[in-house]
C-alpha cells in the first residue's frame, strides 16, 4: 500500500502559477502509476494528469494540456503538478492517487489509494 499527502494548494489570481506536491509513504510508490484528479464543488471528480511508473509517459486532460505538467521523483517518493496560466475554472480540490499497476488509466475508479486533497482557488 501507499499513503499519499498533497500540499501546495492555495489562492492565486488568474494567470498565476502553483506547484502541487504529493508525498508518498510505503514500498509501492515506484511501482505505481500516479495521477492527479480534481473535483469542483457540485461536480464529479475528473482526471487531470497521469504519469507512468518510470515517468517516461504522461497524459493530460484536454482542459489543462499545455498549461500543467506532471512529474515524479521516485528517489524521494514525490509526485508534482506544476500548474501555469491558471484560470478560474481550475478552481477545485486536487487529489493525487496511486494505481498499483503498470497499466496507465485515467478513470478515478481505476485507482487504489488517494490523498486527502488540497484546495486550489483561482480568482478572476
Amino acid at each position: 500500500q501507499v499513503q499519499l499527502a498533497e500540499s501546495g494548494g492555495g489562492l492565486v489570481q488568474a494567470g498565476g502559477s502553483l506547484r502541487l506536491s504529493c508525498a508518498a509513504s510505503g514500498r509501492t510508490f515506484s511501482s505505481s502509476v500516479l495521477g492527479w484528479f480534481r473535483q469542483a464543488r457540485g461536480k464529479e471528480r475528473e482526471f487531470v494528469a497521469v504519469i507512468s511508473r518510470s515517468g517516461g509517459y504522461t497524459n493530460y486532460a484536454d482542459s489543462v494540456k499545455g498549461r500543467f505538467t506532471i512529474s515524479r521523483d521516485n528517489a524521494n517518493n514525490t509526485v508534482y503538478l506544476q500548474m501555469n496560466s491558471l484560470k478560474p475554472e481550475d478552481t477545485a480540490v486536487y487529489y493525487c492517487a496511486a494505481r498499483f499497476s503498470a497499466v496507465v488509466r485515467t478513470a478515478p475508479t481505476e485507482y487504489d489509494s488517494w490523498g486527502q486533497g488540497t484546495q486550489v482557488t483561482v480568482s478572476s
